[in-house]
């Protein structure tokens, strides 16, 4: 009987930890520099954008690069198709694996 049923009691320490943020919604804000405008903001965040997507694209483009390198030197047929990212890299594991083996033998 003496425990807090949800929504009683203990729901007043959550709405009094959100009170200080409601309160200061709409004044100015504390912190470093001066305020930025929408625009600006809106114009950086656009170039973080673009720039963080062309790093994307450049390491995509050097990840399929050397998968290209590592198709081309693993033993296929030339009629297979291309091989997937994945299939290379357990063809490139089982293939060594393989070298590895046949080399302990020998």
């Amino acid at each position: 009987a003496g425990a807090a049923s949800p929504g009683s009691r203990g729901a007043s320490p959550a709405r009094s930890a959100l009170a200080p943020a409601a309160r200061r919604k709409g004044k100015a804000r504390r912190g470093r520099g001066k305020a930025r405008s929408e625009g600006l903001l809106s114009k950086q965040k656009r170039s973080r954008r673009m720039k963080a997507n062309d790093r994307e694209r450049n390491r995509m483009h050097h990840l399929n690069s050397a998968l290209d390198a590592l198709r081309s030197v693993l033993p296929t047929f030339p009629d297979d198709a291309k091989l997937t990212k994945i299939e290379t890299l357990r063809f490139a594991h089982n293939y060594i694996w393989a070298l590895t083996q046949s080399l302990r033998l020998a």
